[in-house]
């Protein structure tokens, strides 16, 4: 068993055998100035920032036996399971999803700027979640994934904070798990709306699970 420190003095303690890391959407879209979101004007430089650490923190998991999966958000070629509403949104913030930019077609699974970057690979047996929304949970096999592998806690780590980090969170302690949040590998592209969603998590006893360190977790692991 591993017990780890949190930032609001509680503590997480887990099995590694029965805990699963989610890394979600750490995609070149999203953290490359490049990217649908850099060309949409975006501060990609906050999200960009935690890839050594989600790095590290992936080493660590595969050192400890965690059960891994990645998130990637995207569409089919065809867009045929993008919603018009998605689209207007996102061709008002500024990028919409299917033009064409300097990375590839945004958001477009198969492209270059869709996929992962090259030392956040997925290492041969950890699976890859290809999600049509904000929650990983949405039109994916996360959940029956989760339910084989034995995992009743799960570790989150991967951007935008806000967004598919907490989507999917919510999710999660829907569903029962015990889930731990990483404040730094986790980014927003405003630190106003990261802080406010880790005061939100640890709120009310802990609303939505716990929040930690990847170098408290190094630590408990020593």
């Amino acid at each position: 068993m591993i017990d780890m420190a949190c930032l609001d003095g509680r503590h997480f303690t887990f099995d590694p055998a029965k805990t699963a890391l989610l890394v979600i959407d750490m995609q070149r879209d999203f953290c490359d100035p490049q990217g649908q979101c850099g060309m949409a004007g975006e501060n990609v430089a906050l999200t960009a920032a935690i890839i050594p650490r989600v790095a590290a923190l992936l080493g660590k998991a595969r050192d400890l036996g965690l059960h891994i999966a990645h998130t990637r958000e995207g569409h089919l070629p065809d867009l045929s399971d993008l919603s018009e509403a998605k689209r207007l949104r996102s061709r008002d913030g500024g990028a919409e999803i299917g033009e064409r930019g300097p990375l590839g077609r945004y958001l477009v699974r198969g492209e270059y700027g869709h996929d992962f970057f090259d030392q956040l690979q997925p290492a041969a047996g950890e699976p890859v979640f290809d999600k049509p929304g904000f929650d990983a949970f949405y039109k994916t096999s996360l959940a029956h994934w989760l339910t084989e592998t034995g995992t009743t806690h799960v570790l989150i780590a991967g951007v935008t904070t806000e967004c598919c980090v907490q989507s999917t969170l919510r999710g999660a302690i829907d569903r029962g798990f015990y889930c731990l949040t990483f404040e730094d590998c986790t980014a927003a592209y405003y630190k106003d709306l990261h802080d406010t969603t880790f005061r939100l998590i640890v709120s009310q006893g802990g609303l939505f699970g716990w929040a930690g360190t990847s170098a408290a977790l190094f630590d408990a692991a020593a």
